[in-house]
């Protein structure tokens, strides 16, 4: 019988971080090689990984970045095919890179919507896929941490964001990995959500500056998520602490989904 230090150990994994560069990504990069694996990120933007990956490898983790706009199947593709290069299979992949777009729903741009869907949901099914097929499936073996939102499991107060579309992503990604969860389960593949609420962060900096104090106030914790926050439930849903939890969503929100 393992000791609970050596489930939650990911010495000799190998984990691929997608919006890695910054934020949520980078915290949870950041735990999964405190605790032992080595992580390629991907993002966008090159400046960012570099900036990224010396954070990362100044605290002792072995990193690698991979540029890559995800909305984009042959790039997608090609990050896969990087990652695999470099780590020599893929343990754990997050599947954290995501955009929103504020609008009222009667005037929401359509190219807005495909947008926000494409990066937040078809990318995901498709990196997934190729993970599956290149390295999870023939390896009988896996952990997918999909990033949904609390976005995902209700709609937004009247009177504060106006995000429809990515609401929906979100939705579709919890039912996503539910569904994946079941299909998957025969190869030893384990699929779950992380459901965070307000981080601060590039994307929730305006929402924050406007709303911030009504936003905590709204939590029972009375706090926002800060830089730690995620660490222990994504090496939780990583490591082999979790290898018998598959198909759930897990709200990090300081319980605002709970009431």
């Amino acid at each position: 019988m393992r000791t609970t230090q050596e489930l939650f150990s990911l010495a000799g994994k190998t984990a691929l971080v997608t919006g890695g560069s910054r934020g949520l990504g980078l915290q949870m990069a950041l735990a999964l090689g405190e605790q032992g694996a080595k992580v390629v990120i991907s993002a966008r933007k090159q400046a960012e990984l570099d900036e990224a990956v010396s954070f990362l490898t100044q605290r002792g983790i072995s990193a690698h970045a991979v540029s890559a706009d995800l909305s984009q199947d042959a790039q997608a593709e090609a990050l896969v095919d990087a990652a695999i290069a470099h780590l020599g299979h893929i343990d754990i992949l997050i599947n954290n890179a995501g955009a929103s777009w504020g609008a009222p729903a009667e005037d929401h741009p359509v190219e807005a919507w495909d947008k926000v869907m494409d990066l937040n949901i078809r990318s995901i099914f498709v990196v997934s896929q190729l993970v599956g097929k290149r390295s999870m499936i023939p390896r009988q073996s896996g952990r997918i941490i999909n990033i949904a939102s609390i976005a995902g499991l209700a709609g937004n107060p009247p009177g504060t964001m106006q995000t429809i579309a990515y609401n929906t992503s979100k939705g579709a990604l919890v039912n996503f990995t539910r569904t994946l969860a079941g299909e998957w389960g025969r190869y030893g593949i384990t699929v779950n959500a992380l459901a965070p609420g307000f981080f601060p962060s590039k994307m929730t900096k305006g929402l924050l500056s406007a709303m911030g104090d009504q936003l905590t106030g709204h939590a029972p914790l009375n706090r926002l998520g800060d830089d730690e926050d995620l660490k222990g439930a994504a090496v939780l849903f990583a490591s082999d602490a979790g290898k018998h939890i598959t198909g759930q969503i897990l709200a990090v929100d300081g319980g605002v989904s709970a009431v």
